[in-house]
Parts: structure tokens; sequence; C-alpha cells
């Protein structure tokens, strides 16, 4: 029988939010999750509207974080640039997990043999390749936008969790209960999906909201230099971009954009610290 965490849910989540650092990272997420959402139904202005009379306007009860070098509203404009940046990071790690677990846990599965080495040294390559070059590359044939730079983020989670699985896999496979598996006639690939996979699982989650947070700042970075979202859907990135030629002048067409990165990937960041102290054992017994 595999050794799959046995806890209720409702034991488990206490157990994380009585984590600081979960429960800050959680409250940051579920901010800016919150608006992205809302910018589907509301926002004050609407973002593909210019208002050069508005322009350069200080934050005040009008436009809470002031307004742009068009006019445009830039609190409205973050809000709809989380929608981009989560949806391209969301994608972009269900790339990663749903065609680099598979291969981790093939590879795992055929420890030493051509399998395990032609996917490793696979995974090598494409290491070899940051997403900025692969998205060079992607948009030099198919032009830049937001679908390219969730393709090139997608490519480059692909190795990470086909490491992070077969190295996990690996350890398991000497088990007792693996081996009681295989002696009752199961083959690999049952084995992998329902033994190996159910108990590298809490590994893949931590591992998943790490990747969440790099994948907005990747997305962010390709929008900075212009190889994600394409104009008039706003992006954090661009809106970067865009003000550094005005930084002087007008600070916090930049700073609150920036503040938008950061306070999201910080949060994603302090949830998975959480989450890997809710899932380490040793951690968890210090704790008891």
């Amino acid at each position: 029988m595999s050794e799959i965490l046995t806890e209720p849910s409702e034991h488990i989540l206490r157990s994380a939010f009585r984590s600081k650092s979960f429960a800050i990272g959680f409250a940051l997420t579920i901010l800016f999750v919150a608006a992205a959402l809302i910018s589907f139904l509301w926002t004050p202005y609407d973002v593909t509207v210019m208002s050069i009379a508005d322009k350069l306007q200080t934050p005040s009860a009008t436009h809470f974080f002031g307004t742009d070098h068009f006019g445009r509203d830039i609190f409205s404009m973050i809000m709809v640039g989380a929608r981009t940046s989560i949806a391209v990071a969301i994608i972009a790690v269900g790339i990663g997990v749903v065609l680099g677990v598979p291969l981790g846990l093939a590879a795992a599965s055929r420890h030493g043999g051509l399998l395990d080495e032609v996917i490793m040294r696979g995974n090598d390559l494409i290491f070899a390749f940051p997403a900025l070059l692969i998205a060079i590359l992607i948009t030099a044939v198919f032009g830049p936008g937001a679908v390219n730079a969730i393709i090139a983020i997608g490519i480059f989670n692909i190795p990470v969790f086909a490491r992070l699985a077969r190295g996990a896999a690996l350890t398991l496979w000497t088990r007792d209960f693996i081996l009681a598996a295989r002696v009752s006639g199961k083959g690999v690939t049952r084995i992998s999906a329902e033994h190996i996979l159910p108990n590298i699982m809490n590994l893949l989650i931590v591992q998943g909201t790490i990747q969440f947070s790099l994948g907005i700042l990747a997305d962010a970075g390709l929008s900075y230099v212009g190889l994600g979202a394409q104009p008039p859907t706003p992006s954090w990135g661009r809106m970067l971009a865009e003000a550094q030629t005005m930084i002087s002048l007008a600070p916090h067409i930049a700073l609150f954009p920036g503040f938008a990165i950061l306070l999201t990937v910080l949060g994603l960041n302090l949830m998975g610290d959480g989450l890997r102290d809710l899932f380490d054992p040793k951690i968890r017994r210090g704790r008891g």
C-alpha cells in the first residue's frame, strides 16, 4: 500500500493557515486573483480608451493609481494585466506538468536504460536555452504575442517537472510497497500512476507554486522586451517598459505595475514556502 498523506483536508488547511508565510502569501495571491476575475466584469475605466487631457495624473480619488502618458487609468490596467499574467503563468505551468511529469515518471521507471538517457539528455538540451531565448526563436517565426510567450515558458517548464518527478520517483522505486505492487503483477505504468504519482504530488504542488511565480516574472520580462501580450491588451511588463522614459517625470506609472509584480511573486513564493513546510515531515514533527 502506498504511503499517501491521509490526514483530513480540514486539518491540513488549519495547519497551513497556522503558517504565517502561507497565510500572508495566500492573502496576497487571492488579492490579485480577485482583481483579475473582477476585471472580466468591471474596471473603473476602459483600458483601451485614451484621454490625453488626463495624462500623467498623480494618484487621487478619481484615479487611484493615477494615469499614464496616454491618460489611461493605471489601476484598471493593473487589474486587466493581472488576468493576462495569471493566465500565461497557469497555462505555461500546466504545459510543464502535463508533459514533464509523465516524462519524469517514465524515465524513473526505466532508470539507467535508453529511455531514461534520451529523456534526460533532451531535458539538458532544453535547459541550455532560457525562456527568453526560446521566445525569441518562436517569435522570429510566428511573431510576438501572449500565445507564443505561453509556449516559450511552457517549454522551459517541461524539464523542471521532468527532473523533479524523476528524482522523487527514483527514491520510491526501491520501497517495499512498490516491490509488493510489482510482485502482484502490476506493470510499471500502472505502478507509476497508482503509487508513485500520489506520493510525489506534494512535491509537484510546491514546485508548481514556485514555477507559477517564475512564470509571472517570465511573462513580465517577455512583455518588457515586446515579446509578450501585444497592445491594446495591458501587461505589467509592457507598462514598465512604457514608463521607463518618464520615470523621473511621473514615477507612479512605473511604481504601481512594479509593485504588482513584486507582491504577486512574493505572495506565491510565501505560499510555496508554507506548503513546503506543511509537507515536510521533519518540520511538521518539530512544530508538533
